[in-house]
């Protein structure tokens, strides 16, 4: 079953109703519009995804919880407004997550490839691949700009460090974190078969970014 408003208005309303009360009250529409839907995706994804990197973990019990850990929601809302899933490797040993992630919120879809917090020497290392024109730097370059869905993301430095590089490689080593995003209101795709389909066609063009990426990480 596809996602539908109703996994939307749910989510929706489950965070401003800040409730666990309500939350349990409801705790069959969660499973019905949120979870199964999100669950869906996750399992038509399975073989794009390990085709990419067969040591992806590829299990819808690893959807993202509405409700926040307590040791972290201080000062915050009991539940989040949004609900993701992230296709990766088992977390490293230098607690890096590199992988590609998919997320449903009120105000529609966002999807992409990359790092939550790169650890310093990771991105030392992605920077050297960069300045040395490596070629997994070349096929990720050469990926990105044959797409048009994906934007780079990662806060940009104030002063930039490189400016003797060209432009487009300035572009990538001059972020402080690294990655590429899509955000959508595209709902008549949310809500529709052909979703599955378009996320597996996006992330297999953006493959060699994250090859590069891992390359990184390694």
């Amino acid at each position: 079953m596809p996602f539908s408003a109703k996994s939307l208005d749910f989510i929706f309303e489950n965070y401003i109703n800040d409730s666990k009360t309500w939350f349990n009250d409801h705790k069959e529409d969660y499973k019905k519009y949120v979870i199964e839907p999100f669950a869906e995706v996750v399992n038509g994804l399975a073989e794009t995804m390990r085709g990419i990197d067969n040591s992806f973990i590829c299990d819808p019990k690893k959807i993202s919880r509405l409700y926040r850990d307590a040791r972290y929601a201080r000062g915050k809302s009991i539940f989040r407004d949004y609900v993701w899933y992230t296709f990766a490797r088992p977390r490293g040993e230098n607690g890096s997550l590199l992988g590609f992630y998919f997320s449903i919120s009120q105000g529609g879809f966002d999807y992409g490839c990359g790092f939550y917090s790169a650890p310093s020497e990771v991105m030392e290392k992605y920077r050297q691949l960069i300045l040395d024109d490596s070629k997994s730097f070349k096929r990720a370059l050469r990926a990105y700009e044959k797409q048009d869905v994906f934007t780079l993301y990662g806060d940009l430095y104030k002063r930039n460090k490189y400016p003797e590089q060209p432009a487009k490689k300035q572009d990538w080593l001059n972020r402080k974190n690294i990655g590429l995003s899509c955000e959508s209101k595209d709902f008549d795709l949310l809500f529709s078969d052909r979703l599955i389909g378009k996320l597996a066609e996006d992330f297999k063009a953006i493959a060699p970014i994250y090859d590069f990426y891992l390359e990184a990480s390694q």
